[in-house]
């Protein structure tokens, strides 16, 4: 896969506030542990301020003499605000842990319920992988950042004016020499700022592509391994890696650069206060001169840690664009606002197209000015070449996409007045490959009405044939059936999606190349099964094999976008145009293979009977 088809959008903004603030709301729920977090963080700011001021008068009143009484308290204070300072930091971790894990069970849940509201075109654009990066590492990041820096918001900035306004407090003159580093501080900041913000950003998207890279070639590894491409895999996989490696690189050097330049800052103030000290020793006490270097370390030591978070704001930012971007997605398909809800209880009696034209996003028109008129009960098969529109015209029937022009009546009402819900609930559809889910036959079967007895699975299995397959495995209808059904053939998962749909007993059916990569004996079992699946309801058929569709009540050849011909099998047999050619065609090409496997089975069976010398 190229790098052009693993899109990625592209953010250049600065950090953006109003984004943190959306952000921040999935935390909403989590007010209350919030606030403990931002009190903890006061009170644990509170004791760092007041602990210098204690060593230092635990300092000058042993130098003057007040008693071993005195410092004896004043050492118990200090004990006692130690103490305090490691219970709050152990409900710090309490606290952090139970808002990030809560956020990221929440940001979660937002998205992958987003996800499931979400139309078809929406899967088309974005791979799998990319999706799963949302998911999962974003985020875990921003879920993780949250409480850490709404900690270090208050404990940093209280901590900050706390000590400033206590050195301030003491002595001017050797305050103003650790404040003179804050405008350093300040341009360094914003220098790195978009440097950091943009190698993040470089990341994260590359991050996403690589994600998708491993799932596509750990899905085709069959095909990979069939075609030998292992050496191109690598390649294309090693031009992403290299490109990680790059960004991931700069962004650590940067790092490495920033904070250094934080901590020499830092340590030249506390320099120029010591040497002012020292200078000064006289008129400073020797206990105000050793608080003052506590409060100086203690002043520097939120800068750094704000700092670091301001980093991690920059790593997560392109995280929350991007998780933002996709819960900001809006699906293309929704309900009106006066949207039927139960508009189809009474079922399905007519399906009308009127002038229905398609294009998909590239604005290539796939289906033109069609028009048909279904009945109750009334089978419609589709026939014509691969491209030619067929799956198009289910598509808009499910209202997977919706057309560009026309309209499509159910029951004499455009069907975008149902609810979309309640649409998909009345329209069932077996696809050319079915999906499996991870677990047993018996799960997969009730996917298809989940409050389903066992009995009535086992009725429906046995409907259509599946039965008998499903008694020969192991474990019967608890089989796991493995990932994707992988441990089923073809066949046994599209009979296992045969029953589903009967389960579910959908007012209209759509069966798209439901026996086009089956056996024979398994297509003639599969179509016992799609023979008690269109008994008495609206269906449309979609068949390579003309042979499937013979019985259908009507038979529409579609070619470019645009229906040719259309009638009963006999009927178009004695038309003798498009449908009399694909039919002619394919039963010649059928007897071809028929001979040649009769051919090759004589050949073998007179091989065996051959005397031997």
């Amino acid at each position: 896969m190229s790098r052009e088809e693993l899109h990625e959008e592209e953010f250049k903004s600065r950090i953006d506030p109003a984004l943190w603030r959306r952000i921040l709301a999935h935390a909403r729920s989590y007010r209350r542990w919030l606030a403990a977090m931002g009190i903890l963080g006061v009170v644990m700011a509170a004791g760092d301020v007041v602990l210098p001021r204690v060593t230092g008068l635990i300092i000058d009143e042993a130098m003057h003499g007040e008693g071993v009484a005195a410092v004896r308290a004043r050492v118990w204070q200090y004990l006692a605000v130690v103490t305090g300072m490691g219970i709050i930091v152990w409900g710090f971790i309490v606290v952090a842990g139970r808002i990030a894990t809560g956020v990221a069970y929440d940001m979660r849940r937002a998205a992958f319920a987003h996800l499931q509201e979400l139309s078809f075109s929406f899967y088309d654009r974005k791979p799998v992988g990319w999706l799963m990066a949302r998911l999962t590492s974003d985020c875990e990041r921003l879920a993780s950042l949250l409480p850490w820096f709404m900690l270090d918001l208050f404990w940093g900035t209280s901590l900050i004016v706390g000590v400033a306004g206590m050195m301030l407090h003491l002595d001017r003159r050797l305050a103003l020499c650790i404040l003179a580093t804050m405008p350093v501080l300040a341009v360094v900041s914003v220098l790195f700022q978009t440097r950091l913000l943009h190698t993040q950003r470089e990341v994260r998207k590359i991050n996403s592509q690589m994600t998708a890279s491993f799932n596509e070639a750990i899905m085709g590894v069959r095909t990979s391994k069939t075609l030998v491409r292992e050496e191109e895999n690598l390649s294309e996989f090693r031009v992403l890696a290299d490109g990680m490696f790059g960004n991931s690189v700069r962004n650590a050097l940067l790092n490495a650069i920033y904070l250094p330049i934080v901590i020499t800052a830092g340590s030249i103030g506390t320099g120029l206060a010591l040497w002012q000290g020292g200078v000064r020793i006289g008129d400073v006490s020797l206990g105000t001169l050793v608080a003052f270097m506590q409060y100086a370390a203690f002043f520097y030591i939120p800068i750094q840690e704000l700092a670091a978070r301001f980093t991690q704001v920059q790593v997560a930012q392109a995280s929350a664009e991007r998780l933002q971007g996709l819960l900001d997605t809006q699906p293309e398909i929704k309900d009106a606002d006066d949207a039927l809800d139960d508009g189809l209880a009474s079922g399905v009696h007519a399906v009308e197209f009127e002038a229905v034209s398609f294009a998909y996003g590239d604005g290539k028109e796939v289906l033109s000015d069609f028009n048909l008129h279904v009945g109750p009960g009334e089978t419609i098969a589709l026939v014509g070449a691969t491209g030619s529109g067929k799956t198009t015209i289910v598509s808009l029937l499910c209202r997977f996409y919706e057309p560009t022009s026309g309209s499509i009546r159910i029951n004499g009402i455009e069907y975008r007045k149902f609810r979309l819900q309640k649409l998909h609930q009345r329209v069932g559809v077996v696809l050319q490959q079915p999906h499996l889910f991870s677990g047993t036959v018996r799960e997969n079967l009730r996917y298809g009405r989940l409050d389903a007895t066992d009995a009535e699975v086992e009725a429906a299995a046995q409907l259509v044939g599946a039965n008998d397959f499903i008694a020969g495995l192991e474990k019967g209808y608890e089989t796991e059936v493995g990932e994707g059904g992988n441990r089923l053939s073809t066949g046994q998962k599209q009979l296992v999606s045969l029953a589903r749909a009967v389960l579910a007993d959908p007012a209209i059916l759509v069966l798209d190349e439901a026996t086009s990569s089956v056996d024979t004996e398994t297509e003639r079992l599969i179509q016992q099964g799609v023979e008690t699946l269109l008994g008495g309801r609206i269906s449309f058929v979609i068949a390579h094999r003309l042979s499937t569709v013979r019985s259908a009540d009507r038979i529409l050849v579609i070619d470019g976008g645009r229906m040719v011909e259309q009638g009963s099998h006999e009927e178009l047999l004695r038309l003798r145009g498009r449908y009399h050619a694909l039919y002619r065609n394919q039963f010649v090409r059928e007897a071809e293979v028929r001979m040649l496997e009769e051919t090759a089975e004589a050949g073998r069976v007179s091989a065996c009977s051959m005397p031997t010398a």
